[in-house]
């Protein structure tokens, strides 16, 4: 479902090369694509050997319980999520959305899906939440419910991106709140993009403060650290 929407879109034309192609991608560029591939952290989607519980999650565990990462953030795949995310190019959410359903286990055990929330101030600036379109499809591809409104931000941070790794975790720090119980619910967040896992991890403590038993992050792409 979600690859003909693509091909409805974008029909013809490569989005990345611009040659011909009959879906958003053509073949060659969709091969380009950095997958991540096993072994992994079943926890924050990092290389782990035999794919057990790396010595970061092991020496600092966070609040969320598991991540699922579709692609690791490098070209192209980083073309993609700025196009999506500063160029207001919607329709790659389909593609994104794809890319990360085709990944998730066969046993996803979540009761709804719950995208990142922007601030007001820069819902209002940018007029769209990217982790939203990337979430609209893959919910409704899994026929789970979209919870839009379950997770608030409520203060305005400064963007991520431009702050020191170190500083991260301080800037979301109480930034977020539940906005209902949730009660044992089983709970993924969507993202485009993790880094450090600071958003994330706050999102899931105040997910859990309100009742959540179990929260998980789905994401386009990972980060990796620095060397």
């Amino acid at each position: 479902m979600l690859k003909n929407l693509a091909a409805a879109l974008f029909g013809g034309t490569c989005f990345l090369c611009r040659g011909g192609a009959r879906e958003l991608l053509c073949a060659a560029c969709e091969a380009d694509l950095p997958r991540l591939s096993p072994p992994l952290c079943p926890s924050c989607a990092l290389a782990s050997p035999g794919g057990a519980v790396c010595g970061r999650c092991l020496a600092r565990p966070p609040r969320y319980d598991g991540t699922v990462a579709a692609l690791a953030y490098a070209f192209p795949a980083d073309a993609l999520v700025h196009a999506l995310k500063f160029r207001g190019e919607l329709a790659l959410a389909t593609l994104l959305a794809r890319l990360l359903l085709e990944r998730l286990p066969p046993l996803r055990d979540v009761d709804c899906v719950v995208p990142v929330p922007l601030s007001a101030p820069r819902l209002r600036s940018r007029g769209y939440n990217h982790a939203v379109e990337i979430a609209r499809p893959l919910a409704a591809a899994l026929r789970a419910p979209l919870e839009l409104s379950l997770c608030e931000r409520r203060r305005d941070t400064a963007p991520q991106l431009e702050l020191p790794w170190s500083e991260r975790s301080r800037n979301v720090r109480g930034a977020f709140a539940a906005a209902a119980p949730l009660a044992g619910a089983r709970v993924a967040v969507v993202d485009d993009v993790m880094t450090t896992g600071a958003t994330l991890d706050e999102i899931a403590a105040t997910l859990k403060d309100a009742g959540a038993a179990r929260v998980v992050n789905w994401v386009v792409a990972r980060t990796f650290p620095p060397a």
